[in-house]
């Protein structure tokens, strides 16, 4: 009986030194593999910081006063409480796009967003995966660059102009759009305008809707064939808000959206209209 005992317990050792070997094996593969990938991040993460400050640097962006070439687009009654009026006699940015389109001749804008670190240069591609993994000079990179939808044109707006880039960790990107369904940047007024500036004229956005939600394809509608399903998706995504902006929105306005990652199965989204733009 003893003897049938220790062989027992010999194979049971036998038995779990592969298992425990097979395990230290996985542990230590998912150490090295998580560790490259870190190491790779540092890498894009290091070539994107030094493409920002070199646009930072090149970049002519100036505020500029209203003149005779600026048109107020879709005003409310004068008699109606709204922000437009308020937000209007905002100034425009406009930017030299000289140096940028130098650099990469995708360039097609430059955006600015109140309250967020979101002061890039936009570009397009033929399709909307080029820019998930190229940064602003074409080059692989993990990060991507903030990029117009293929099917938009930037110079003749459909019903729904739509700008993705990554939620970056280290608040570069689109990072700090997540900002915009915290109470604190909701709460402060001055933050409900997007700048936008292209070759062609400088635009001034009213935000009407900021929100988080599963990740679809309905907001991302660019054009809508009835003026029906144009209202149902303005009434939807004014629904949607965290907060309600109290802006007047109608199917003769221009929307612009901003979309980026929530987490890994969420999106976060800005959806603001054109209310000022003057020609170049």
């Amino acid at each position: 009986m003893e003897k049938e005992k220790t062989k027992n317990k010999k194979r049971k050792t036998k038995i779990k030194k592969p298992i425990w070997i097979g395990i230290i094996v996985i542990c230590l593969g998912l150490i090295i593999y998580n560790g490259i990938k870190i190491v790779l991040w540092n890498i894009d993460t290091g070539n994107l910081d030094k493409q920002i400050e070199e646009i930072e640097e090149m970049t002519d962006v100036k505020e500029i006063k209203d003149d005779e070439d600026t048109e107020n687009i879709n005003p409310p009654s004068k008699n109606t409480e709204s922000d437009y009026w308020k937000y209007i006699k905002l100034p425009l940015i406009s930017v030299d796009f000289t140096e940028l389109l130098k650099k990469n001749s995708d360039t097609v804008g430059f955006i600015k967003v109140n309250g967020t670190n979101i002061n890039y240069p936009i570009v397009q591609a033929k399709d909307n995966d080029f820019y998930l993994n190229h940064s602003f000079d074409k080059k692989k990179n993990a990060g991507g660059w903030v990029y117009l939808d293929y099917r938009n044109d930037i110079n003749d707006l459909q019903d729904n102009t739509i700008i993705y880039a990554h939620g970056r960790t280290n608040n570069t990107m689109f990072g700090t759009l997540k900002n915009i369904v915290k109470n604190n940047w909701y709460k402060n007024t001055d933050n409900y305008v997007v700048n936008l500036s292209t070759p062609e004229e400088n635009t001034l956005w009213q935000v009407f809707s900021v929100y988080h939600i599963k990740t679809e394809l309905y907001y991302l509608t660019s054009s809508f064939g009835t003026e029906e399903s144009h209202q149902k998706f303005i009434d939807t995504i004014k629904k949607r808000s965290v907060y309600d902006f109290k802006a007047e929105v109608t199917t003769e306005d221009k929307i612009l959206t901003l979309s980026t990652c929530w987490d890994n199965t969420e999106k976060v989204v800005l959806h603001a209209k054109l209310i000022k733009k003057a020609e170049r």
